[in-house]
């Protein structure tokens, strides 16, 4: 087992370019971090204009979006539905009315800049940025734990940035069925850096947020220009299931609050029996789960509205490839073999 392990560590893995890469921010209009972030860089992306392309720029292009600017102008999370779960595939390819709700015609657009998802067009990279009011550092939020290109990206910030508490989490959920701005990209993930109380920016989590960036953006550049990084292993906290508030039966609404043992221990392991919830008439509510999990976005204030008082996850060690890119050579090989199978599904689908 540990040399089977060993041997998917040492091996090395080729993959496409990274050419092209998104950030986006605002894609919630009141988590203020990414939004302040995308009009900083903005900003400077227009000064860098007028001054001339520096040599960065030649190794990969940099796209900044503002995702939801109606709602970043009226500082709410969305002005009629939540942006970030409007991007399934069948939510981009469905029918279409004048009457279609204002994210719902901006995720399409989005998807037309960005994407089109799940196409070779499709940016390489996407990177989305997010806060929470929990207590979860900065966290990388993708929906694969076999991404090594998000992998070696997550393990890179966790070395330039040793004092931010940091967690790669796994959303299990198929290509298709992905529903946030960042699964439009072949590549995708969001960061999400908290505690931050929405519509508040606080300087601490910005610069979090802006380092992340950057490392992010030159760990591109480093593997655009050749570079192997190592294999090795990274800690994937993979997500089980959410968990409700406790509710009045009849009034359906909440009867309970997260217990004080368990506020801002998120990533703390939760065991059967420990205390989770404290009845507003007093009684205290135990974690009833057969096996230990990590608990994560506790409390967060934009889930009241979705009935999660918490999310659950299992940790897993996960053994990643040594990587590089791809030589011009190995690209047109690849290029070539994809148009081929292309063509051999079309034909299928002919007959």
């Amino acid at each position: 087992m540990h040399n089977m392990r060993q041997m998917e560590v040492d091996k090395v893995v080729c993959s496409s370019r990274l050419s092209r890469v998104a950030v986006c921010g605002g894609t919630h209009g009141n988590e203020l971090s990414g939004v302040y972030l995308v009009r900083e860089l903005l900003k400077k992306e227009k000064k860098g204009t007028e001054e001339g392309e520096e040599e960065g720029e030649k190794l990969v292009s940099v796209k900044i979006v503002l995702s939801n600017p109606w709602a970043t102008q009226q500082c709410r999370r969305y002005v009629n539905t939540d942006l970030n779960r409007c991007f399934t595939h069948a939510t981009l390819n469905g029918p279409m009315t004048d009457m279609a709700p204002y994210e719902l015609i901006r995720s399409r657009e989005l998807n037309a800049m960005l994407g089109p998802k799940g196409s070779p067009q499709a940016m390489d990279l996407v990177c989305d940025l997010h806060n929470t009011t929990a207590n979860m550092g900065l966290c990388l939020i993708a929906y694969s734990d076999s991404d090594w290109i998000c992998l070696h990206i997550f393990r890179h910030l966790q070395r330039q940035m040793p004092d931010i508490p940091m967690r790669y989490i796994h959303f299990d959920i198929a290509k298709e069925e992905s529903y946030s701005l960042d699964s439009v990209g072949k590549h995708g993930f969001a960061m999400e850096i908290g505690p931050q109380p929405h519509g508040v920016v606080r300087s601490n989590i910005y610069t979090a947020m802006k380092f992340g960036v950057q490392h992010m953006l030159d760990w591109v550049r480093s593997f655009n220009s050749g570079t192997i990084f190592d294999g090795g292993f990274v800690e994937v906290f993979t997500m089980v299931k959410h968990i409700d508030y406790p509710r009045d039966s009849e009034s359906h609404n909440i009867a309970a609050a997260i217990h004080p043992q368990l506020q801002d221990r998120d990533f703390c392991l939760l065991h059967p029996e420990d205390p989770m919830f404290q009845m507003f008439s007093g009684e205290t509510v135990r974690y009833k789960g057969k096996e230990p999990l990590y608990p994560f976005f506790i409390n967060e204030c934009a889930y009241y509205e979705k009935s999660i008082a918490l999310s659950l996850a299992r940790k897993r060690h996960i053994a990643i490839p040594a990587i590089r890119v791809m030589t011009d050579e190995e690209q047109q090989h690849a290029d070539q073999q994809e148009l081929a199978s292309e063509e051999e599904e079309e034909e299928e689908e002919e007959e």
